[in-house]
């Protein structure tokens, strides 16, 4: 196989076997508290994602720190199957958000999802900017724990519960340093390194992080309204729907 085909040959692949996942997820018992099967679904779905992208990426600037001195350059096999890997996840719940007719509602998440599949894709296409697309897939490692937060609220498990109470915990102090952290940096960065960037994926990756700053930041408050600020939720849990 061609070099250049590689990476998009990967993510293509990525996005069948996740769809394989969900498909073997679905046919597994739920617990009788689940009342939105396809949510549990994709939910798990997204915890493999997260677990194995946001480790993943660790592992692979452990395996080649001077990734971590040049975020452009430098590109190892591993970190890119890894990034390649992760679109095909993101362009496999683009198509399941418009498949289950469920993109209207959860039209964050579409953007979101958009706006990566277009910053990773051109470290996929051009094996640049690699070491800066394993920065950004940190970001899962607080993915997880929001993930696992979903699974409890879904699984009927109470907000008091010393299991859910300590998940909610990590899941905040993750958030702020996998999230609302890496993002200030990785928007320091691409201003300190404005000259070595070309327009296109200088324009991709501002407008990315500008996307996924505002969300993240709203997501934050509402994280917070949900599991600390609020004693008695007069609402659904937003997270969670």
């Amino acid at each position: 196989m061609e070099t250049g085909v590689v990476g998009p040959s990967v993510a293509v692949m990525s996005m069948v076997v996740f769809g394989v996942i969900s498909r073997t997820v679905l046919r597994f018992p739920m617990p009788k508290s689940v009342r939105n099967p396809w949510k549990w679904t994709n939910t798990f779905v997204s915890l493999v994602h997260s677990s194995l992208t946001g480790l993943g990426a660790l592992l692979c600037f452990y395996q080649a720190p001077e990734m971590t001195k040049d975020l452009i350059t430098p590109v190892t096999m591993p970190s890119h199957l890894l990034v390649s890997m992760s679109t095909g996840y993101f362009m496999y719940d683009v198509l399941d958000l418009f498949v289950s007719k469920k993109a209207k509602s959860h039209w964050e998440l579409v953007l979101h999802h958009i706006t990566v599949i277009a910053c990773f894709g051109c470290a996929v296409v051009t094996k640049l900017y690699t070491g800066f697309a394993l920065v950004a897939l940190t970001i899962e490692l607080s993915s997880a724990f929001l993930h696992i937060r979903q699974l409890l609220h879904m699984g009927g498990v109470s907000k008091r519960n010393v299991i859910y109470r300590t998940n909610s915990m990590i899941n905040i102090g993750m958030y702020i340093l996998f999230r609302i952290c890496t993002l200030a940096w990785m928007t320091r960065w691409i201003v300190i390194n404005r000259d070595m960037i070309p327009f296109i994926p200088f324009t991709l990756g501002s407008v990315g992080l500008a996307i996924m700053t505002i969300i993240n930041v709203f997501l934050f408050f509402r994280l917070l309204q949900s599991d600390f600020l609020q004693k008695k939720p007069k609402h659904k849990d937003w997270f969670s729907e």
